[in-house]
């Protein structure tokens, strides 16, 4: 009883360590495996957040690409220009009669029908009205005195003012020497011819022009039909002859320049004359045709030297003068598609204004009547038609030309807005 007692005790002992090892073991496997889950866990919420930080690097890193791909594929936007902008509305507003009116400079009895106009009043105001014309010249006529000019220029922006039209030119040919309007009439300062200066150089040449600027623009000018830029080298020329700054291309390239510069900051619009070149000549286009055989090469090395100077100074215009150039075409070069879209506007590449020599010249009046002559030019690149021997008949041409698909009013446009480009530098655009 006792052996067995004891036994017994001892196989209860045992069961009850071996339960003891049992849950042990179970305890410690429970443990290993809660910590092994929070390990797997903890690795893959590591995984998940390392993997959306790429995705995240990624995309920025695309939408970066993107943005800087637009960047780059976006042109850069022009210089908004307000002058321009204005310019084009005005355009866009003008009928067109205004437009094909502006391309016109033309004497003031050509525009009232009076044979000898010296003041502004209601035959200007009424006439204007109906013909808003660019501009005005005048001449010897129209000049008594000094307070008579002023009063009559003076009246006429007044009148330009109230009906509300684009500012005028009001040009006078004065060049010093043989041609000067004013210094003849109104005892302005008179000088000798520009050839005789030649000697005196650069400082010459502009202290004149500006004087003569200064002069007319006190009087109510503001533009000169000067200066000339033909450079006389044919002894024989008498049209031209010593109104030329020198005998010398380079040397007149030179003086032409500084005088463009005395013109300008004189106060005046000023205007090159005569294109391609009027100083071998030995014809005057004022009584009959003159020709020149110069060729393109010819011209560029030698008659061209002063108006590419003159140009390059900050000319205002260049007149087209009529002279037949043989090695181009047989036409006077204010109506030559060679002269003036070719050489002036794309071998010179003057992209101002370009302005006829007097359409009433009998280069040309003689030849052609004054609407075809008006077509002609500007079919040809002019800009303005100086002085046609009948403005009425020439704006009727010009008209019936845009309305029959002749030119195109896109074509009038491009000249409008070279010629209202030009006013707005001086003068207040005020339609």
């Amino acid at each position: 009883m006792s052996g067995s007692s004891k036994n017994g005790s001892l196989f209860k002992f045992l069961t009850l360590i071996c339960i003891a090892a049992l849950f042990l073991v179970i305890a410690v496997g429970f443990y290993f495996i809660k910590n092994s889950d929070k390990s797997s866990s903890n690795t893959n919420s590591s995984e998940v957040q390392n993997n959306a930080e790429s995705e995240t690097a990624a995309t920025t890193e695309a939408a970066t690409d993107e943005v800087t791909t637009s960047a780059d594929e976006v042109e850069p936007t022009e210089p908004v220009d307000p002058e321009s902008d204005k310019i084009d509305n005005i355009i866009a507003n003008m009928s067109l009669r205004e437009k094909l009116c502006q391309m016109f400079i033309i004497t003031p009895e050509s525009l009232t029908g009076f044979d000898a106009v010296t003041a502004s009043g209601d035959t200007t105001k009424s006439c204007l009205t109906e013909y808003p014309v660019g501009g005005l010249i005048y001449f010897s006529i129209n000049l008594e005195d000094v307070e008579q000019t002023r009063s009559m220029l003076r009246d006429a922006k007044a009148i330009e003012k109230e009906i509300g039209c684009i500012p005028l030119f009001y040009a006078v040919d004065e060049e010093g020497g043989t041609v000067a309007r004013c210094a003849e009439k109104l005892g302005t300062t008179a000088f000798q011819p520009m050839f005789t200066y030649k000697d005196q150089g650069d400082a010459a040449a502009y202290s004149n022009a500006y004087t003569i600027a200064k002069d007319i623009s006190e009087l109510g000018f503001n533009l000169d039909f000067a200066p000339v830029a033909d450079t006389w080298t044919n002894p024989e020329n008498t049209v031209i002859g010593q109104r030329a700054y020198s005998n010398d291309f380079k040397e007149a390239a030179k003086l032409v320049s500084a005088a463009v510069k005395g013109f300008n900051e004189g106060g005046v619009y000023c205007s090159l004359k005569h294109f391609p070149g009027h100083g071998d000549t030995i014809e005057d286009t004022h009584v009959s045709t003159a020709t020149s055989a110069k060729t393109a090469e010819e011209l560029k090395n030698n008659e061209y030297l002063p108006f590419v100077s003159g140009i390059e100074a900050g000319a205002d215009m260049v007149m087209v003068g009529h002279i037949s150039m043989t090695a181009f075409d047989s036409v006077p070069a204010s109506i030559s598609i060679s002269m003036i879209t070719d050489e002036l506007r794309g071998k010179l590449e003057y992209d101002g204004v370009v302005i006829t020599d007097s359409l009433s010249m009998a280069a040309v009046a003689k030849i052609y009547p004054p609407d075809e002559l008006a077509v002609k030019s500007v079919l040809a690149g002019a800009d303005i038609l100086l002085m046609p021997e009948d403005f009425k008949t020439a704006l009727t041409g010009l008209e019936n030309a845009v309305q029959s698909g002749q030119i195109s009013e896109e074509r009038i446009n491009q000249s409008v807005k070279r010629i209202l480009e030009l006013k707005s530098k001086r003068l207040e655009l005020n339609k």
